[in-house]
């Protein structure tokens, strides 16, 4: 199936080639000739299977008809291998790199994993051309090559617009800064990642409040898909001084057979309440269990509880540390650190110790799963709080009722003893 793929994008692509283009004005020539040889393309590739190619992908093509050259650059490179590639991927610093390929070739591979792939022939002029091609060699070379990846400012595609923008005079930033698109870094990632409910959680979790600004045209072309759109809309002057359009032809090499990524991020906080609810609910009845003295339900409680405590603790301390100790911008002021505190660590220790120990009172246990359960209650206020909040309802309606659950097992079982010892 992959080879056909391959085959159908290559062939698709031939034809393609050899079609007559558009009748599109072209931009003011360059008088000396220089780059009338080179054809240049943004190439934009759908979204994959990998948690990594869910956003999508582009590149830019330089065919060029003198060097008999047709190469793709695109800035997505990445190497597990590489050296201290986790360590800086945990600190927030990912190296990426940029390089020419095959442009049939790579639109093949992309054709053979059955994502779409999608050609605009751009209408610039030759000069223009010359100057992009020669940046493209110059940042290809090895000591150019690298940058400092940022998965929302600085990725793939921005560094792709920024390329094409650097020798249009900046016409695509003009003409989409300050365009307002009612949505966010957030709500893009959802829904984009939706499709694997693991990632889109731990996502949700991890991401903090700059990832809720809302964004601009210009700064939602992150996503391939958004700047193969606004592409479309931006104009250049003519020949004639009449404006032009700066995309001069389109072609599709080849579309994907899966569904299309859905257009709005899911609202999925009933379900993560329901869950809530469940997991709280179970912690209530084991509480209860526990103190009329039934060695399951201690058990069962000590398990959930402690297991509970370890989890928020971490998540928190995991947060905590991308806020205090990386360059995980993304990351920052995040409010889930309210509902996820690493202070609940010590629930780890103590919830088992208090309900498997006859002569423990629970008091340290419950005073601390109280002052979670106050801080967890802190940040749902903080939402009435004047201002832009960070969208966390799927942490919230998840933590607060185990929260909840977990410190009134923890009461009854105190109670119960207080009970059974004045007797």
């Amino acid at each position: 199936m992959k080879v056909l793929r391959a085959a159908t994008a290559t062939l698709a692509l031939v034809v393609a080639s050899a079609l007559p283009l558009g009748s599109q004005a072209r931009p003011a020539p360059d008088q000396n000739g220089r780059g009338t040889e080179l054809t240049i393309s943004l190439v934009t590739m759908g979204p994959g299977t990998e948690v990594w190619e869910r956003f999508g992908h582009n590149a830019i093509r330089v065919h060029d008809s003198v060097r008999h050259t047709d190469l793709q650059y695109n800035y997505g490179l990445f190497d597990f291998r590489q050296e201290k590639f986790y360590t800086r991927f945990a600190q927030g610093r990912m190296l990426y790199s940029m390089g020419g390929f095959d442009a049939v070739r790579d639109m093949a591979r992309y054709a053979a994993e059955n994502r779409s792939v999608w050609v605009q022939e751009l209408n610039l002029t030759p000069a223009q051309r010359a100057d992009l091609r020669d940046f493209l060699e110059w940042n290809a070379l090895p000591e150019h090559r690298d940058y400092h990846y940022d998965y929302y400012r600085d990725n793939c595609s921005t560094r792709v617009r920024d390329a094409i923008d650097r020798v249009i005079g900046g016409r695509i930033r003009a003409a989409t800064d300050t365009v307002p698109t009612g949505t966010t870094f957030r709500s893009h990632t959802a829904r984009l990642t939706s499709a694997e409910p693991l990632v889109y959680t731990g996502l949700m979790i991890g991401l903090g409040a700059p990832v809720d600004r809302p964004i601009s045209a210009y700064e939602e072309t992150f996503l391939p898909l958004a700047l193969r759109e606004q592409v479309r809309g931006i104009s250049l002057p003519g020949a004639d001084g009449m404006p032009v359009p700066l995309v001069r032809s389109e072609r599709t090499v080849y579309l994907s057979t899966t569904p299309d990524p859905p257009a709005e991020p899911p609202r999925w906080a009933p379900v993560y309440l329901a869950i809530g609810l469940v997991v709280g609910g179970l912690l209530v009845l084991l509480g209860r269990g526990a103190a009329a003295a039934s060695p399951g339900a201690a058990a069962g409680l000590a398990v959930a509880g402690g297991l509970w405590g370890l989890i928020s603790g971490l998540l928190g301390t995991i947060l905590a540390g991308l806020w205090a100790f990386t360059d995980h911008v993304a990351a920052y002021a995040n409010e889930n650190l309210f509902q996820l505190d690493p202070l609940a660590l010590g629930l780890a220790v103590l919830v088992p110790a208090a309900v498997l120990s006859a002569r423990s009172n629970g008091r340290r246990a419950m005073a601390l799963s109280a002052a979670t359960l106050a801080v967890a209650l802190l940040g749902l206020t903080f939402k009435l709080w004047p201002g832009r909040h960070q969208v966390n309802d799927i942490v919230l309606a998840l933590a607060l009722p185990i929260h909840l659950g977990l410190w009134l097992a923890l009461r009854t079982i105190h109670r119960a003893r207080a009970a059974r010892a004045i007797a």
